[in-house]
């Protein structure tokens, strides 16, 4: 028997987040001392997504808060940095938080049961992704050209630190897929219309292909090559926005989600040639 108890601490005025988990506040009892099987790792993190969701839907979290860190959930749980963001990016994927580079992860408005959302679990093949390819390119591309008219200096700085964790991160896969996101998604809220940030948000995660398919591998692509191309599209994206050229804006996206779209197209040719 699992029993949970959560404690948090209010929000001080000078706004300090404090850790909202402790080791104490876990205790576990297991009947007649039983031994008990390991848990798989998808199963923690799940978990943990519970916990989480449970604190910001019964507003213990509410918008704004700031989670603990990493290290902090890792040390409150007993489970480990990979299970802590896998947890993260199925909340972020379900809408429910936003990662800022530099500064930690945030409580977002709870979502409406009743609002749209993509389930990032159902996107799991390279149909489904080039489904989702398509839906982008109808909305980014004039996200882009809007952001370009309406950005402000503060946007356009946090798409350059989401570009440059990106660059950084391009060798670890989950990094790279909040940078990703984290960037698209700033280019949205830039429009100034609520209405690109909620798709945004509630799509998640699941917009970024690598978050499903290893893209390079299927096409058959050097890894540093592949990130090279990705780079050089987004550059493009950042600088028509950063001087304010919306025409080049929205072509840049298309061109960069075009190609996208035909990088999985082939790498899905591939693999129906080799099935057959």
């Amino acid at each position: 028997m699992v029993i949970l108890t959560v404690i948090v601490q209010p929000r001080c005025a000078m706004m300090r987040f404090q850790p909202i988990f402790s080791r104490q506040m876990f205790t576990m009892e297991t009947p007649n001392d039983a031994p008990r099987l390991p848990r798989k790792r998808r199963s923690l993190a799940q978990e943990l997504v519970t916990v989480l969701s449970e604190q910001i839907r019964d507003g213990h979290l509410k918008r704004g808060d700031k989670l603990p860190t990493e290290s902090a959930i890792m040390d409150a749980h007993g489970v480990s940095r990979t299970v802590v963001r896998e947890a993260i990016s199925r909340l972020q994927a379900a809408g429910q938080v936003e990662t800022r580079h530099g500064i930690g992860t945030f409580v977002l408005d709870t979502p409406s049961p009743s609002g749209f959302r993509i389930d990032p679990a159902t996107v799991v093949t390279l149909r489904d992704v080039l489904a989702i390819l398509e839906l982008r390119i109808s909305l980014e591309v004039e996200s882009a050209g809007l952001a370009a008219q309406r950005r402000s200096p503060e946007q356009l700085a946090n798409m350059r630190a989401a570009l440059d964790a990106l660059n950084e991160g391009a060798a670890h896969a989950s990094d790279a897929v909040a940078s990703d996101f984290a960037f698209h998604l700033e280019i949205a809220l830039s429009t100034g219309n609520r209405y690109f940030t909620d798709i945004m948000t509630h799509l998640g995660t699941s917009i970024i292909p690598r978050t499903r398919l290893n893209s390079a591998r299927l096409a058959h692509d050097d890894q540093q090559h592949y990130m090279s191309r990705l780079s050089r599209e987004h550059e493009e994206i950042y600088d028509a926005i950063a001087r304010q050229d919306s025409d080049a804006a929205r072509a840049a996206m298309r061109l960069h989600l075009t190609n996208s779209r035909e990088r999985l197209r082939h790498a899905h040719e591939e693999a129906e040639a080799q099935r057959g």
